[in-house]
């Protein structure tokens, strides 16, 4: 399994402390100040507030739906219908393994079964020290380079299984991205 919490900063790496939960507070205070007048104000502010926090707590949603006059079932709805919003922290890389037809008939499911071993999680869980996310997608749009993994904006084509453990040594190792990518 990839990494362990670090005692020392809450990401597991040597950055800046994170922000006051006040400051953090006001942040959002200024993001629903800014969104929410405009038309379609809401979805913004949710992104923004996502990018905050690197996910949307409980607490978030109650704010943003009194700071909109919703109602926070209303505003869950939203968080809820649309899937690049996420209730659950995620790490610092966000991998996603298309299994849409052609990822799938193409080996896409042996590369999610080659990520979920690396990582020591399942689908929809977050490696211990935040550093990685694993996610299914369905189709990124580069079918006849199937199969496709992204990870956060890069996407990696003809993926094998084989694959997966320089993908992630990698990331660890802070290597320059492999040659055999597109941004998305």
């Amino acid at each position: 399994m990839i990494g362990q919490p670090a005692a020392d900063a809450p990401c597991g790496c040597a950055c800046s402390p994170e922000p006051s939960e006040a400051e953090l507070g006001a942040r959002l205070d200024e993001v629903i100040g800014s969104c929410r007048d405009k038309p379609g104000g809401l979805i913004p502010a949710l992104q923004l507030a996502q990018a905050l926090y690197g996910y949307l707590p409980e607490a978030v949603i109650r704010r943003i739906a009194e700071g909109f006059g919703k109602t926070v079932s209303e505003v869950a709805g939203v968080v809820t219908f649309y899937s690049f919003f996420t209730l659950h922290p995620r790490g610092k890389y966000l991998v996603r393994v298309c299994l849409g037809t052609a990822c799938y008939v193409r080996g896409g499911k042996e590369v999610l079964d080659a990520f979920r071993k690396k990582l020591g999680i399942e689908v929809g869980g977050t490696t211990p020290d935040r550093l990685f996310s694993l996610e299914v997608g369905r189709c990124f749009g580069a079918c006849g380079m199937a199969p496709v993994v992204m990870i956060n904006d890069t996407v990696y084509q003809r993926v094998k299984p084989a694959r997966v453990g320089e993908l992630v040594g990698q990331i660890l190792a802070g290597a320059a991205e492999p040659a055999e990518k597109e941004h998305a």
